[in-house]
């Protein structure tokens, strides 16, 4: 990529507190970061990997292709690059990937190098699954999309590979799997935003109302239809917005191309460019820059920082975890909790403001968020990106110039303050992730959208063993009291743990009708969590023996969020006495494909471990 002759901004000495952590997750991570890095020098080859193949196996590899394609291959001179797709037309955001493959192999032609797609990823939507018993697949999903990348790339016919994904659990899965060829470089490719439709507040409204009985289901499917209208990502900043955040202030995208909406001139010539990029990155480039070595412990810290100042979705507590270990390096929730103790809240995008994702693009974008947090020294700026050296080239943005893309120098103010802010005046001092822990176990809190007057609550426990039986107590009316709703048994061995935004609305209600209500579960919110306190992600979960199986209606528990305190107040010699709850899943792993899923659901490791069935 070329810098057009803009300059980039200057960065200040790194933040004291925020090298610290960096080297504690340094020193954490020595010998798992070191057997890594052996592991990919062992994969890599001198020599293209196709030249190691028998004349079978090329033939094979390379049958398909036109006869100018197969004597590039044959040459051994340039380049094969893979090319990985989450494809597919039912998802909004993975729609306009369509066209890509052909696009990139035409760019990567013209650059002199050969594109093959190598596999195809599924990408399921959680949109569509939440409350379905297609929700308890969605977090085991980014391990199989792991395994199908590493299984596209396993013929060794690649010199480097564009990954086409964008949400929930696609991005983490790929990056596992990129990661996993880490002696490959990889370039990210996004797809972009839908254009604004109805604006989110009003979305929640109606959703609320409905479940008040106050409008219909006409009502409802049309304002969901016109928040959910086109192609493109949604609009708001849940997961999938957030993976595009923290991938690209990790430097895995082309600087500003993230929330560039689809089928723009400007997005056609970002993926070009993708395509040309990736080429200056192979062995055969002179400029080797695999993916293993790019993603190290500064650039996950990078990441978690860009999480925590944009008030990013708590799905990525888990996946920064997942990928970190992929990579060797060995992260934990203090190290998310202490980074929000120093990186301020600086964004307000919807659940925890008012405006979309294109209202942050416009007010500055990601160049400005990178240029405010390099200048008060909370991001690492002396990191390898695919668009080259030094995370100040990612303060630049994209521009045609007579049609020819080009960057220039991003703005140096916000455009609209109310999304974002002034670093020195910021919307909050603290990052809005909270790790809190007690007696019930350590659980994850995002903060940035729930006063504070919300954030301490001591109440009964109703329990529920099922999200579908809180419906029945709350139409009768029998949740219209201060209370904290267990939701047990939705933890990764449970069912896969699956999120709960179908509590959203229900519990949001009570919280308007003036009763203080607040969530413990083992399971997910992801993203789109509000108002509503939610402790989520309680480990260890019930099913593995957590305290939270042995909690009974009227227990009193306290969530403190300002202390970090999660606790159950009952006598430890009664808890002693207490049997723990044990309920038959069984029913609850048949039907919709759960059943193809036990051993892969067996293996996963605890939500502060990535939730993950992967040995790394």
């Amino acid at each position: 990529m070329s810098n057009n002759n803009s300059t980039v901004a200057s960065s200040p000495k790194i933040n004291d507190d925020i090298m610290r952590i960096t080297q504690r997750v340094i020193r954490r991570s020595v010998k798992t970061r070191e057997a890594y890095l052996n592991k990919i020098e062992l994969a890599r080859s001198q020599t293209v990997h196709r030249a190691e193949l028998a004349c079978g196996n090329l033939a094979h590899g390379f049958a398909a292709c036109q006869s100018e394609e197969k004597q590039i291959l044959k040459s051994m001179t340039r380049s094969d690059i893979a090319i990985i797709s989450a494809y597919n037309d039912m998802l909004s955001a993975h729609r306009p990937y369509d066209n890509y493959p052909e696009q990139l192999k035409k760019s990567l032609l013209e650059a002199g190098a050969i594109g093959q797609v190598a596999a195809g990823v599924p990408a399921m939507c959680d949109g569509v699954t939440q409350g379905q018993d297609g929700m308890e697949l969605s977090l085991l999903s980014r391990d199989v999309i792991a395994m199908s990348t590493a299984i596209g790339l396993s013929h060794n016919m690649f010199d480097g590979a564009l990954y086409l994904g964008i949400c929930d659990k696609i991005v983490p899965g790929l990056m596992i799997g990129a990661l996993s060829f880490g002696h490959l470089p990889a370039l990210f490719v996004p797809a972009g935003p839908m254009a604004t439709g109805l604006p989110n507040k009003e979305k929640v409204r109606i959703r609320q109302l409905y479940v008040e009985g106050k409008v219909d289901r006409d009502a409802l499917l049309e304002a969901e239809s016109a928040s959910y209208h086109s192609i493109g990502t949604c609009t708001f900043y849940g997961t999938a917005n957030s993976n595009q955040m923290v991938m690209e202030v990790m430097g895995l995208h082309l600087p500003g191309s993230s929330f560039v909406q689809p089928d723009s001139p400007l997005r056609t010539a970002l993926t070009d460019a993708a395509a040309r990029q990736i080429t200056r990155l192979t062995e055969q480039s002179g400029n080797y820059l695999p993916i293993g070595h790019l993603v190290d412990e500064k650039v996950i810290i990078n990441g978690i920082v860009a999480l925590l100042a944009t008030g990013g979705s708590t799905n990525l507590t888990m996946h920064l975890v997942a990928i970190a270990r992929a990579a060797g390096i060995m992260i934990n929730w203090d190290d998310f909790s202490e980074l929000s103790t120093i990186v301020p809240l600086i964004c307000r995008i919807y659940p925890n403001g008012q405006a979309d994702i294109n209202q942050f693009q416009a007010a500055g974008g990601v160049s400005l968020l990178i240029r405010q947090l390099l200048s008060k020294g909370l991001l690492h700026e002396d990191v390898q990106t695919v668009a080259g050296t030094g995370l100040s080239r990612y303060t630049l943005e994209p521009w045609l110039n007579d049609g020819q893309l080009a960057w220039r120098e991003g703005t140096k103010n916000t455009y609209d303050s109310s999304v974002i802010a002034d670093i020195n005046q910021p919307f909050s001092s603290h990052g809005g992730t909270k790790l809190l822990s007690g007696n019930l176990g350590r659980a994850v809190m995002k903060t940035s959208a729930i006063p504070e007057k919300n954030q301490i609550i001591e109440a009964p426990a109703i329990v529920f063993n099922n999200q579908n039986d809180i419906a029945p107590l709350f139409e009768s009316g029998e949740l219209n009291r201060d209370c904290i709703i267990v939701v047990r048994f939705q933890g990764p061995t449970a069912n896969g743990m699956p999120e709960l935004h179908k509590l959203m609305p229900p519990l949001g209600v009570l919280m308007d009708r003036g009763y203080k209500v607040a969530l413990v579960t083992d399971g997910r919110l992801s993203g789109a969590s509000g108002k509503v306190p939610s402790a989520i992600h309680v480990t260890p979960e019930a099913y593995k023996g957590g305290l939270l199986a042995k909690v009974i209606n009227g227990d009193i528990i306290r969530v403190n969020a300002l202390t970090g305190e999660l606790s159950l107040l009952v006598d430890e010699q009664e808890l002693a006495q207490r049997q723990s709850y044990q309920p038959d899943l069984s029913r609850e792993r048949i039907g919709c494909g759960r059943e193809l899923f036990g051993a892969l659901r067996r293996h996963l490791s605890g939500a502060e471990e990535g939730a993950c069935s992967i040995d790394f």
